[in-house]
């Protein structure tokens, strides 16, 4: 190889972030990072910060600048994958010789008659910005672990509040007997009322109709199912699922484009058995870290070592002083191992701080 060889991270995230940090140490690799953002901040502490707790925050640039790394602030409008350039929304332009995809998700409300004009997502750092002044009933739409997270937090930092979480399916029905149900008691303990196999028709300005005709009132209403991918990479050609998630190889290259490298939210990662890879920060960064691995090698003329993975637990907060760690097999089945209560908290609060320094190492 002569020159140095450009490598672009298209995204700041748990994913992006420690693909750039892996990427930066392939002799001859220039890297350079782009997003619309100018600050890290740890998604999985966002029901924090919408409680109103103060979260850790890091500058990008000068993060980045650390690690010899460039940071490029602006959104991107399209990949032209045969020029391999990068066109910004400012009307700037990025080359590259190299391109790792890993913009994300945010939350999607297009499902739902009034959900777009009368709830709020919790996504992403500019959703907590946008949501008013909580007051008097909130009913959290979602029985995911971000809907228990955010709902257990509002109904233990905010005791003002009256907290309702709507979910068609059991909250946290997907783990072991003995998690969920300390989850359930765990809400119950907190005063939030839930409502299962209960499914929303439509939102409005005074709260939630549910099929069949119940109406849940709520001063706010906050959205924690459904998610959309940024449309960047359809639009760009670029092999996409039904959701706009690019298709990728066993290398994590897209399958139509082998140098545009997919990690996180935004790509279809297949795991052990088939399945695509959760959502998670547990997947994106061993991805992350893997793709730049991946490139390294390319650029010494090797061949990439097989992708190995394998998840240890899934952790979901009950407030900061409750919590569940569900220990899971290497396919993310569930394992017998559950810890709960102030020690399930503490696990999770160290998880997080891990999480967020691995991301910025």
């Amino acid at each position: 190889m002569t020159g140095e060889h450009r490598i672009v991270v298209l995204g700041a995230g748990y994913a992006g972030l420690s693909a750039a940090r892996q990427a930066a140490k392939a002799a001859g690799a220039r890297v350079t990072v782009v997003d619309a953002r100018t600050e890290f901040v740890d998604r999985v502490r966002l029901h924090q910060a919408l409680a109103g707790q103060q979260v850790p925050r890091a500058d990008l640039r000068k993060m980045l600048a650390g690690k010899g790394i460039e940071f490029v602030q602006g959104r991107v409008e399209r990949i032209d994958a045969v020029a391999r350039r990068i066109a910004l929304a400012d009307g700037g332009s990025l080359g590259y010789d190299t391109l790792v995809y890993a913009l994300g998700s945010a939350g999607d409300r297009s499902a739902v008659p009034g959900a777009i004009e009368f709830a709020h997502s919790v996504a992403v750092p500019e959703d907590i910005a946008r949501v008013p002044a909580l007051s008097g009933r909130i009913a959290v739409v979602g029985g995911g672990a971000t809907g228990i997270e955010v709902a257990s937090e509002l109904a233990e930092s905010r005791p003002d509040l009256l907290v309702s979480l709507i979910s068609a399916d059991e909250p946290g029905g997907w783990l072991s007997a003995k998690a969920h149900n300390h989850i359930r008691a765990a809400l119950d303990r907190l005063g939030v009322r839930v409502l299962t196999d209960a499914k929303v028709a439509a939102v409005a300005a005074d709260g939630i109709a549910l099929v069949g005709g119940e109406h849940v009132p709520a001063e706010t209403v906050l959205w924690t199912t459904g998610f959309a991918v940024p449309r960047v990479a359809a639009e760009s050609g670029l092999a996409v699922d039904p959701r706009g998630r690019i298709l990728v190889d066993e290398e994590l290259r897209s399958r139509s484009h082998p140098d545009i490298y997919a990690i996180g939210d935004a790509a279809v990662i297949a795991g052990p058995d088939g399945r695509d890879l959760r959502m998670a920060c547990a997947t994106a960064i061993p991805a992350g870290t893997y793709a730049a691995t991946a490139i390294a090698a390319r650029l010494r003329g090797k061949a990439p070592a097989a992708r190995k993975y394998r998840y240890v637990f899934q952790c979901i907060s009950l407030g900061r002083h409750d919590g569940v760690i569900q220990f899971v097999h290497a396919d993310d089945s569930n394992a017998r191992t559950v810890l709960t209560g102030r020690t399930a908290a503490w696990f999770k609060e160290q998880i997080v701080r891990m999480v967020g320094k691995v991301a910025q190492a």
